[in-house]
């Protein structure tokens, strides 16, 4: 993994952890529905993903959702929008 992604992952993380306060981000399986892995509605993820936007200037159309299901799916769809 590149050092673009790792970070990636690390922002991911944590902004699922300030949302979500009582996951363990150790215990998440990267390549597993990310959604049913911290039990949230589907409120709590648009949350997720509009901080994402909030947070590192990516948006994410209602059209690409079936892309980023999966923490490995987040980052690679993110490494690809962000700049280096």
């Amino acid at each position: 993994m590149s050092q673009k992604q790792e970070q990636i992952r690390t922002e991911v993380l944590a902004i699922v952890k300030r949302l979500a306060p009582e996951v363990d981000p150790t215990r998440i399986i990267p390549d597993k529905p990310l959604r049913t892995q911290i039990d949230l509605d589907s409120m709590d993820w648009l949350n997720v993903l509009a901080t994402i936007h909030e947070k590192l200037g990516v948006n994410i159309p209602e059209t690409d959702y079936g892309k980023v299901v999966t923490l490995d799916g987040i980052v690679a769809y993110l490494a690809e929008r962000l700049p280096e």
